[in-house]
């Protein structure tokens, strides 16, 4: 599966996440952000919690726990994440997110190389 964002997307500012096989563009709002995620099959995220999270899967397959209850995500399926809730993720395939944060400092801009 090759990336299935076109160049307008792929043109927008990539976030700085410091995890090999994690990409991300970024969408900035006034009070949240957008952030269109390619993520390799790396493995699990550590559990972790933060603001309200909103999210839907465009390709691939992911293990997703929120507050304890644990399922399998595939193409088309969306979550939320309430805020100060504790999840985790598995990415079994290569997958597509769209993620929404109520914070609009969740992630930063990467560096121009």
């Amino acid at each position: 599966m090759s990336n299935i964002y076109p160049e307008m997307i792929t043109s927008l500012p990539e976030i700085e996440i410091g995890l090999p096989g994690l990409r991300g563009w970024l969408l900035q709002g006034l009070n949240s952000q957008l952030v269109l995620f390619e993520i390799e099959p790396i493995g699990r995220m550590p559990e972790h919690s933060h603001t309200a999270q909103w999210g839907i899967v465009l390709e691939g397959e992911m293990k997703l726990s929120i507050a304890g209850e644990t399922r399998i995500y595939r193409r088309g399926d969306r979550y939320f994440i309430p805020e100060g809730i504790k999840h985790s993720a598995e990415f079994l395939t290569k997958v597509y997110v769209i993620d929404f944060f109520a914070d609009p400092n969740r992630y930063q801009v990467k560096d121009k190389e």
